[in-house]
């Protein structure tokens, strides 16, 4: 079966309209996810309760069952929610147009932002994806192989090369800028500065 029969539609595909009870509802599960994250980024997968994430928002425990299953399900739900995010974000880099090398800065500028916008997801993300459900797990990894693909394609237009060098390229570069949250403290604009600096080096190192 091919990932595109396998895998569950992402949630930018179809948009039902907003209602004020399903805005507040993805407000608090967009509030609890950050506050999962946060501690799961501190004490680890394992070391979370869900009465502990709900504690941290204000909510009961059993009141949690309303928003997930279980706190193996929230886990699910937070990382291919991130994964989502980087994939959908990319395409929109792409789609904006322009020079191969403006949509590569773009694209470079879209991932740092993330990273230091939601260090505490890249976080979990990096130690715990083998915590997932399998089908969440082949949800994640498609997303990421479609992600870095993209960026291929446009490192190959920008400075042609074979692709597998420019996928070593692009791993290598996600590598780097993934490991910014175990950064020293630095300020959120100076990191960006340097990351992208460096991002951009490594991507054309030896051409």
């Amino acid at each position: 079966m091919s990932e595109s029969e396998s895998a569950p539609a992402s949630s930018s595909d179809s948009v039902a309209p907003a209602t004020p009870r399903s805005q507040a509802k993805a407000a608090r599960r967009a509030e609890i996810l950050a506050a999962a994250a946060r501690l799961m980024a501190s004490s680890g997968f394992t070391g979370v309760r869900l009465e502990d994430i709900g504690a941290a928002v204000g909510i009961s425990g059993p009141a949690m069952y309303r928003h997930f299953s279980s706190k193996s399900d929230l886990l699910d739900q937070m990382l291919v929610d991130i994964s989502e995010r980087l994939h959908d974000g990319g395409e929109e880099a792409i789609a904006a147009g322009g020079t191969d090398e403006q949509v590569l800065r773009r694209l470079i500028d879209f991932h740092i932002d993330v990273l230091v916008g939601k260090p505490d997801l890249i976080t979990v993300q990096d130690r715990d994806l083998h915590s997932v459900s399998e089908q969440a797990r082949h949800r994640v990894r498609s997303l990421q192989r479609r992600y870095v693909e993209r960026w291929v394609d446009v490192l190959v237009a920008e400075d042609p090369q074979p692709r597998v060098q420019a996928r070593v390229r692009v791993h290598a570069v996600f590598g780097l800028l993934n490991s910014s949250p175990r950064l020293p403290d630095y300020p959120d604009e100076a990191t960006r500065e340097l990351l992208t600096a460096m991002a951009w080096a490594a991507l054309h190192a030896d051409r």
